[in-house]
């Protein structure tokens, strides 16, 4: 039986499938159970729980986002626990209004048998708001 991916290899395809869009191969790096937090967000953002959210976190965000976009400055950090790891990176493209924008992201993720089981990911949401115009869907939640 071939070894399951390790936390930075499951990152690295995270970060390929959002490039790319690969908006329905995405929800299967993640567990069925999976919990995905977002702490930075404005109004407390929602916990995503399991693929089903998970998916149509993806859909919704990704139609909204740049398609030029960019992963750049990727720096992975591996923690004394084997299961989690600390990625540093910004999300770059142009903006709504032909601006250049970068938005500065760390995750820290936990995963197991190749599978992301728990995700806090500190995102500048209010950059990314700017760069697809919606500030003021962001703001009513």
């Amino acid at each position: 039986m071939p070894n399951a991916p390790t936390p930075t290899e499951v990152f690295e395809e995270l970060l390929h499938g959002v490039i790319n869009r690969q908006v329905e191969n995405l929800p299967n790096l993640y567990a069925a159970d999976a919990v995905v937090q977002h702490p930075m967000s404005p109004r407390g953002g929602p916990t995503l729980r399991g693929r089903e959210q998970l998916a149509a976190h993806f859909r919704a965000g990704l139609t909204r986002t740049s398609p030029d976009i960019q992963a750049r400055d990727v720096v992975v950090h591996q923690t004394t626990d084997p299961e989690v790891i600390v990625a540093e990176f910004e999300y770059h493209g142009t903006a709504h209004d032909g601006a250049a924008f970068a938005v500065p992201c760390v995750f820290v993720l936990r995963v197991r048998d190749g599978q992301i089981v728990a995700s806090r990911d500190y995102v500048d949401h209010l950059a990314f708001a700017r760069a697809r115009g919606d500030v003021d869907a962001l703001l009513r939640g």
